[in-house]
């Protein structure tokens, strides 16, 4: 969360000539609601689920930068789609710039609790390994602009 996967993902689809997809986009656009009202509805099981789904069908696309919500990972069927069907940028950024990024947004249902700081600490020390694991490249967003990590990635990423 606050690590700049929508922000670099738009610019680096543009970069590279190629179109933009955002999982968590998708799947208000096919519900017609936000994030928080499906996890309120459904609970994060629900959410998770319909995630799943829309990974599945938008990592069958060609030539697309596709921006996943941050527990996306946490699926193993989601992390082998992810690693079949692409080259995984993860997204690094430590809690205390996540903070800065994340203060203000409402459309955080995870964080929507006494201590979000706690909640993203627990966040990443379960999900970082699980990033690390599938990444062909990892990027500081927290210390760099989005301008400087799409650079990074173009450096590291040879399209077939």
């Amino acid at each position: 969360m606050g690590a700049g996967k929508t922000t670099v993902g738009r610019q680096l689809a543009r970069a590279l000539g190629m179109d933009f997809h955002d999982s968590d986009w998708e799947i208000e656009s096919r519900t017609g609601v936000d994030i928080p009202t499906i996890f309120e509805y459904e609970g994060e099981e629900g959410f998770r689920k319909r995630e799943s789904e829309v990974i599945f069908e938008l990592t069958k696309l060609d030539n697309i930068v596709l921006a996943t919500g941050g527990g996306a990972i946490l699926s193993v069927v989601n992390r082998q789609r992810l690693t079949e069907n692409g080259f995984v940028v993860f997204l690094k950024c430590s809690v205390n710039r996540q903070m800065e990024r994340t203060t203000r947004d409402n459309n955080r249902p995870l964080l929507n609790n006494d201590n979000p700081r706690e909640k993203l600490e627990l966040l990443n020390q379960i999900r970082d390994p699980l990033y690390a694991q599938c990444a062909d490249s990892t990027i500081d967003t927290g210390s760099t602009s989005s301008k400087v990590a799409v650079k990074q990635i173009l450096k590291k990423f040879k399209p077939n």
